[in-house]
């Protein structure tokens, strides 16, 4: 899919928006409806971005990530009051170049991130270190849903397996962002194996 040169960018406190994740969203502050009347009109399109722990609430740009996921609004639900319920679907890793306006929402151009060292043998143990951490998970209750988590078995994408897992179950917001700026598959996958084991440590305590 074709991404624009520039979109909307909603920053928000705790939500990481991954490559190929869905992220549910409430919509319903005025400029954030504002922001989702623009992206309707236009590529449907708009990217979530971390707030820095630092900051209680954003008032600009430096103050949340500018390494993000342009996701597709997939469903939009509006009420009578103004507020929308909507689905987020990840498409792919951007960085903010700069930002064409900052008020009432930011809207961002953007530039493409490709991730770097694709498949490789060594890639392809660290993702059965990965799956073999998520049946631990599951034994603790755990789990994908249950077609997400057949189509995880017969899966060769190591990339969607590792972005939908950092989405899934790494709990920690800055956690999740890291995984998210990693661009070596490997080095992103032997992440998410440090941060399951802590996640697995956490549930058995």
């Amino acid at each position: 899919m074709k991404l624009p040169d520039q979109v909307p960018v909603m920053p928000l406190p705790g939500a990481v928006l991954f490559p190929h994740a869905l992220l549910p969203l409430y919509i319903f502050e005025a400029r954030y409806r504002q922001m989702l009347d623009h992206a309707l009109h236009r590529h449907r399109m708009f990217c979530v971005a971390l707030i820095k722990p630092s900051c209680p609430e954003w008032r600009a740009p430096e103050d949340f990530f500018h390494l993000a996921t342009v996701g597709l609004i997939r469903a939009c639900v509006g009420s009578g009051d103004g507020t929308s319920n909507l689905v987020l679907q990840g498409l792919q890793r951007v960085r903010f170049a700069s930002f064409e306006q900052e008020a009432p929402f930011p809207v961002a151009k953007i530039d493409i991130i490709e991730s770097r060292g694709h498949a490789s043998v060594e890639a392809e143990a660290l993702a059965a270190k990965v799956l073999e951490l998520y049946a631990k998970l599951r034994t603790k209750g755990r789990e994908l849903p249950r077609k997400v988590d057949r189509y995880l078995s017969n899966l060769n994408d190591l990339e969607m397996l590792a972005d939908l897992m950092a989405s899934t179950f790494i709990n920690d917001p800055l956690r999740r962002q890291k995984v998210l700026e990693e661009l070596t598959l490997s080095q992103r996958l032997r992440l998410i194996i440090q941060y399951l084991l802590d996640e697995i440590g956490t549930a058995a305590a």
